[in-house]
């Protein structure tokens, strides 16, 4: 992932797999799907979208699901609100999301933007929370050292055992 630390580091990233409009589209879906707020960044903020790129560009199938998905999502903000995904409003885009994020609430026929929905969802999530910036959202303690001195003796007692 040289690009994306290029990025950090101040160079405009490159995809190498999303086209430039499919890229300006998953930027705006991910962090629909994980926002900035007074925690943590958002998953752009994260590098997510670098990580979906560096994932696409490697897969054998070429990611046909998600350029398929990408159409669709763009299809459907054209048929409903008159305009691609990144140029509708934000209420347009969450009524669109609406209609895919609920498996269990979706119509049959948003089947496609379902599947669609909970790929990127996926993605959106292994590329926040493998990042440094979710590695520090989820306060993981792992990785470094930490004394236990074992149960405390009043739960053994309470349990009725002892070392």
């Amino acid at each position: 992932m040289r690009s994306a630390r290029a990025a950090r580091a101040g160079g405009a990233f490159q995809p190498t797999w999303f086209t430039s409009h499919e890229w300006e589209s998953i930027r705006v879906l991910v962090d629909l799907i994980i926002r900035r707020d007074g925690r943590s960044g958002s998953a752009t903020d994260a590098g997510g979208p670098e990580f979906m790129d560096f994932v696409l560009a490697e897969r054998a199938d070429g990611g046909v699901a998600m350029r398929g998905g990408l159409g669709w999502l763009d299809d459907a903000s054209q048929e409903w609100f008159g305009g691609r995904f990144v140029a509708i409003t934000e209420p347009q885009r969450r009524q669109i999301l609406d209609d895919i994020a609920f498996p269990r609430q979706a119509r049959p026929e948003m089947s496609h933007g379902l599947a669609f929905f909970t790929m990127v969802r996926d993605f959106t999530a292994s590329g926040f929370w493998s990042s440094q910036l979710g590695v520090e959202d989820l306060q993981f303690m792992g990785n470094t050292a930490y004394e236990w001195d074992g149960c405390p003796p009043e739960q053994l007692r309470k349990l009725g055992v002892r070392y």
